[in-house]
């Protein structure tokens, strides 16, 4: 049998935190936030779930694609948000989709595009499923047959190498690590790693905007993108590849970030990058968070460029292993194909201690063995990082509210925003009554010459039986804050579901009308994911 991924959480069925991660949970659950009685909820069984029965089935024609197998369902129920693990947890699945479907070319995706307007049934393109917004969830109302969820991993090769251009034509359903292996004999890489990047798409990527590796420069999918090719109700579209263009809007930019209202990508052109030989990174130790993202802001405006340049506050620098808790940590990466970034980094060092920082001489670390080596609180930071999906279920099944919330910010309004939102949270923890338990961090992810992308993460005792009400409250307060200090309502995280009424109050209103008209052409029927980014009200055909 081959290894599946668990139909409720992160990762693997056959994967979990190991007891060291465990008794590191547990030790911050009781003493981080006063909790000395655990208890545990365990994970729901495929075979205790009142699956509700398909509503539909699929004509005989595309019967091969489809499946109404428990497993398929409940896997494609959630994305892989707090809001969803609650759910799942507590074994939840009433609505799953009726069919799920996987086809293998872009002919069937046509065709079952073609049966769910005719038959009126809701279509839910579907990558890896690791969404936070609720861009994923079968969640269209009463107005539909059915729901049918659309899964791309079937169609994941890399088709075709332009190695002159540096460039790769790519199927959408690819992930993270076999999209990297496949291009690896080439001596190339796409160098995209969301926290996502194992269990998502490259087709997600894009209709989400993920933001990727790159601390700087390139640090949306979006910079990668040559062309796409995607599916919509009226028919195929495919873009030129082009370097750059003037002719009038982007076609891609419509399909960028459309998050599956418009169309389904099926492959795309990206630009790829020899991969990395010669690497040089630090560490950069301020006495506060605020003294760190002056020296960011003076580093991405030098034109420097750090292809990593993430700030950690004193919290998270300590929950992450980064650091002891008295100093907030710049992590500063430089990596090339080509030559030794030492010139960028001596001068990166020089920047920060000029701006209070203290770069110790341990942290300062060249090497021309490959991007991939990383040591002391890089490299800390890194792994806790990449497996903090995993432990993030262990903690909310011990009855913790574990939540991100990120957002971009122009230098001027920084402060007051990072201020703002950290008030906002600490007041819904005390509101809830764990105000004095609430943790509330901050990091950079990604920093721009005009501003940066400040990542908060809220940790706090969950109120048994009352979480979702909890979520809102807290999701509500911060993201209100976003918005009134001038903020986007996400940098990489999409809109989806979740974060649809904020965004209506984002963009301009004469905006949404273009995006419902753009949908009214394209998807007549209004069957591509009904309810993200755009209300029902405002969908033409919807």
């Amino acid at each position: 049998m081959s290894r599946r991924r668990k139909f409720w959480g992160w990762g693997w069925e056959d994967e979990r935190a190991n007891p060291l991660e465990l008794q590191a949970v547990e030790g911050m659950i009781e003493h981080l936030l006063g909790m000395p009685e655990i208890t545990v909820t365990p994970p729901p069984r495929l075979d205790q779930l009142a699956l509700r029965a398909p509503r539909l089935s699929a004509p005989a024609a595309l019967a091969q694609l489809t499946s109404d197998v428990p497993y398929e369902r409940a896997a494609h129920s959630y994305g892989k948000s707090y809001r969803d693990l609650v759910r799942a947890l507590s074994g939840d699945f009433s609505n799953p989709p009726d069919l799920v479907a996987f086809p293998e070319t872009e002919l069937d995706v046509t065709r079952l595009l073609d049966w769910c307007t005719s038959a009126r049934v809701a279509a839910i393109p579907y990558g890896g499923g690791s969404s936070v917004c609720g861009g994923v969830e079968p969640d269209v109302g009463e107005d539909f047959a059915g729901t049918l969820a659309i899964d791309l991993s079937r169609m994941q090769k890399v088709l075709e190498v332009d190695r002159q251009s540096l460039a790769a034509r790519i199927q959408a359903g690819v992930f993270g690590p076999d999209l990297e292996a496949q291009l690896r004999p080439h001596g190339l890489t796409l160098r995209h790693y969301p926290q996502s990047f194992e269990f998502s798409t490259l087709g997600g990527w894009i209709a989400t905007r993920s933001g990727g590796h790159f601390a700087t420069l390139f640090t949306h999918v979006d910079e990668l993108v040559e062309s796409l090719r995607v599916v919509t109700p009226s028919g195929s579209i495919a873009t030129r590849r082009l370097p750059g263009d003037g002719a009038g809007p982007s076609p891609e930019r419509l399909f960028i970030g459309s998050e599956g209202i418009l169309g389904i990508i099926t492959e795309a052109w990206m630009r790829v990058f020899e991969r990395p030989r010669f690497r040089g990174a630090a560490s950069a130790l301020f006495a506060d968070f605020a003294s760190g993202a002056r020296a960011v802001q003076r580093l991405v405006q030098s034109g420097l460029y750090p292809e990593n340049c993430r700030l950690l506050d004193a919290r998270e620098a300590m929950l992450n292993g980064a650091a002891g808790g008295e100093h907030a940590v710049l992590l500063l990466g430089f990596e090339s194909p080509d030559h030794a970034p030492k010139g960028r980094l001596a001068r990166a060092i020089e920047l920060c201690r000029d701006s209070g920082g203290e770069v110790p001489d341990s942290s300062i670390r060249s090497s021309d063995l490959g991007a991939g080596e990383r040591s002391g609180a890089a490299g800390a930071w890194r792994g806790a990082f990449l497996r903090a999906p995993y432990l993030r279920d262990e903690l909310v099944a011990r009855g913790v509210f574990v939540e991100t919330f990120e957002t971009a910010i122009t230098w001027d309004r920084f402060e007051a925003l990072t201020s703002a939102v950290l008030a906002a949270a600490h007041g819904v923890a005390r509101e809830l009554g764990a105000g004095s338990t609430a943790i509330a961090t901050c990091r950079i992810t990604h920093a721009y010459r005009d501003g940066a992308a400040p990542y908060f993460t809220v940790i706090c005792p969950a109120r048994r039986g009352a979480e979702l009400q909890q979520w809102a409250l807290m999701k509500a307060a911060i993201t209100d804050a976003m918005l009134d200090h001038g903020a986007t309502v996400t940098h990489h995280h999409a809109v989806g579901r979740d974060f649809r009424p904020w965004y209506a109050r984002q963009v301009p209103v004469a905006f949404q009308r273009a995006l419902a008209a753009a949908k009214g052409a394209l998807d007549p029927s209004g069957v591509l994911n009904p309810g993200v980014l755009l209300s029902k009200s405002a969908t033409l055909g919807g």
